[in-house]
């Protein structure tokens, strides 16, 4: 049985055979959750593959739920459980809703305007001075240090209101969840010697700190930002941090994982290239399959709520059932030629922003992000191929590139 649970294995990038074997033979496998990188093992999991079945639990949260064991494979510790379940992402219907519709008032369409308009400027003046950065140069650039690291937060520090002095703690924040996996960044070790869970209370204390404080400072100096909006919602604190943890962590590493991994195709495919340079494809649609061959999150996990059969497999009540967005993107039961890129492939029904009633909540934001990014990538830069093998991260979660060396002109 091919194992995709090992976060080592996508350092090489997705595990395109791996994937294709489980979709053809066990869509619905049972894997194995071993000891790896420090971290204990698990009871495992079933990992589902297949579009339509990845399709099916993303929209039946009542057999499927995020509320039971929340929405990562490794277990929380049952003491954190609760704490854990304030966030909208592990809570289900009809309190997810609540907190969903609240939330996505702070997206007006005036905000949205203003926010694509400030973006477009930063992605204008980042492009332009990498350009710059390689003509006195060898003619390469670090995509990923030059542009898209930088792109990413700034745009979330803009939209969330945060000030400038301050972008820097966001930063390591996200680092510290997201990149728990990789040995680049050394595990925060518990009482007990083993890493300590990022999303537990204790590794979050400081970033809720934070967030109580800039909400009661929005209070009194109201901005047009969404912590303002949030600060002003009917929430509660504990029910603010989380929002406020979801927006800087999922906001930030949405985009950051995206825009190199699209930059990375497009370098990586001179025709399609050409074909987005002459015109011939509109942005929009481009995007669409550039965030389905580079799904920015690689699966997420649900806990069937009742005993059923999936796909011939008999599921338990409490097992893990955990569906990978980057191996539905490629089933050829639904996309024609699935490892060719393809940016006028249309329809595109990817789900690298999830489905149901979990779609990601930041999905227009992302989009239109990526979208303004290309179109300004389309004038500042010349024609541009790899320069080097990108360095990934370790990490079965999030389909993150920690370098991306592009040879422009």
């Amino acid at each position: 049985m091919p194992d995709v649970f090992d976060p080592r294995l996508y350092a090489r990038g997705i595990p395109h055979d791996a994937f294709r074997e489980l979709r053809d033979r066990h869509p619905v496998a049972r894997q194995d959750e071993y000891a790896v990188l420090g971290w204990p093992a698990g009871p495992g999991f079933w990992a589902v593959t297949r579009h339509g079945d990845v399709v099916r639990v993303l929209k039946d949260a009542r057999r499927y739920s995020s509320h039971l064991g929340a929405t990562q494979i490794r277990d929380p510790d049952p003491a954190d459980l609760p704490f854990i379940r304030r966030m909208m992402l592990n809570q289900d219907p009809p309190g997810h809703g609540r907190l969903r519709r609240l939330v996505s008032r702070a997206f007006t369409p005036a905000r949205t305007g203003r926010f694509e308009a400030v973006a477009r400027t930063r992605a204008r003046d980042l492009l332009t001075a990498a350009s710059a950065a390689a003509r006195a140069g060898d003619g390469t650039v670090d995509a990923v240090r030059a542009v898209t690291d930088e792109y990413a937060l700034l745009n979330l520090t803009d939209l969330l209101g945060v000030p400038k002095s301050d972008r820097g703690l966001l930063l390591t924040w996200t680092e510290r969840v997201i990149a728990y996996q990789d040995p680049d960044e050394p595990p925060v070790l518990g009482p007990d010697g083993t890493p300590a869970n990022p999303r537990s209370p204790a590794m979050l204390g400081e970033m809720f700190d934070y967030a109580r404080n800039l909400a009661a400072y929005k209070r009194d100096r109201p901005g047009d930002d969404v912590l303002t909006s949030l600060a002003h919602a009917d929430l509660s604190d504990g029910e603010l941090e989380m929002f406020f943890f979801l927006l800087t962590v999922a906001g930030n590493d949405t985009v950051r994982s995206a825009a190199p991994g699209g930059l990375l195709a497009l370098a990586t495919h001179q025709d399609e290239q050409r074909r987005l340079r002459d015109g011939r494809i509109a942005v929009d649609t481009a995007v669409e399959e550039l965030l389905r061959v580079h799904p920015p999150v690689l699966h997420f996990r649900r806990t069937a709520a009742e005993d059923h059969v999936l796909h011939g497999r008999h599921v338990r009540r409490g097992d893990k059932v955990v569906v990978f967005h980057a191996s539905a993107n490629h089933d050829e039961r639904v996309f024609p030629d699935p490892h060719r890129l393809d940016l006028a492939r249309s329809p595109n029904p990817h789900v690298s922003f999830g489905d149901g009633p979990h779609v990601c909540l930041g999905a227009h934001f992302a989009r239109l992000q990526l979208r303004v990014l290309h179109e300004e990538a389309l004038s500042a830069l010349p024609p541009y191929e790899p320069a080097g093998p990108p360095r990934r991260l370790v990490s079965h979660f999030i389909n993150g590139l920690k370098s991306l060396p592009l040879r422009l002109g």
